[in-house]
């Protein structure tokens, strides 16, 4: 087999009432909802940072109560991606930086800065937005990104621009949003946003296979061919890659179901 990236998969959050008697057993304790979904899932992406600052003892103890090995996805503030001139995003990155997610230690993944919908893409603009995302404090490196969510950024400008930042841009599963598979950093992120309640695995078998193979040939270093790309003259370097999988939105009943469940096809 292949040498490849490790591929985890979860959804957002942890706390959502209707999970409870479906997903959580029904008198567990809220306080232990977040060890126990940690333990069925190897990754969370946290919505709550994109709306308030969260202080560095809430950050350690997000870490201190999941296990080894298990990764969170921060969302970037709103402050920092809600505004007409990016470039203009440098404080707001750097309090949401300085809040404390360094606490997370290990368990640190990728932060995801969403677009509104209506963002429009303007090279110079974004490139400086790009330029403002530390990779880097101290020896601790850190990893972004970015969801764009308007027609306009399908240009192959915009995958050059991504890529010479080496930031991956979201690889979105939605009614409306554009869909880039184009690999423009050294791993992967997809938000899977088709999901169903009424399916138990939110989504059937065969699409979550489908998944699983698609996302097995991206952390191999390929692309997989069913999938359309925005710069299809470049060919991303073939090197294994991790990635991460999140099922958001539709189908949230069933959401670690759908994790769960793809991370069976994956290990299968």
């Amino acid at each position: 087999m292949a040498k490849r990236g490790k591929i985890r998969a979860g959804m957002g959050g942890w706390t959502f009432e209707p999970w409870r008697g479906t997903f959580y057993p029904d008198k567990l304790p809220h306080a232990k909802e977040l060890t126990y979904a940690a333990e069925h899932v190897p990754t969370i992406e946290v919505n709550g940072t994109f709306y308030r600052t969260q202080t560095p003892a809430t950050f350690a103890k997000w870490a201190a109560e999941t296990p080894d090995g298990f990764v969170f996805s921060l969302k970037g503030p709103r402050y920092a991606v809600n505004r007409r001139v990016l470039a203009e995003a440098g404080d707001s990155i750097n309090r949401f930086i300085d809040s404390g997610p360094l606490e997370l230690g290990d368990k640190l993944g990728p932060m995801l800065w969403q677009f509104a919908p209506t963002k429009k893409f303007d090279a110079a603009d974004f490139g400086a937005f790009l330029e403002l995302l530390p990779h880097k404090v101290g020896s601790r490196p850190l990893r972004h990104v970015v969801e764009v969510r308007h027609d306009s950024f399908c240009t192959p400008e915009f995958i050059a621009l991504a890529r010479e930042h080496k930031t991956p841009i979201v690889f979105a599963e939605h009614e409306t949003y554009p869909s880039i598979a184009d690999v423009t950093g050294d791993f992967l992120y997809a938000r899977l946003q088709k999901g169903k309640d009424e399916v138990k695995t939110g989504y059937p078998p065969k699409a979550l296979d489908a998944w699983a193979k698609r996302f097995l040939t991206w952390s191999e270093g390929g692309v997989p061919e069913d999938l359309a790309v925005v710069d299809p003259k470049h060919k991303p370097a073939k090197k294994p890659r991790d990635a991460f999988v999140y099922f958001i939105h539709e189908g949230k009943v069933r959401a670690p179901h759908a994790a769960m469940a793809f991370m069976q096809h994956i290990t299968e």
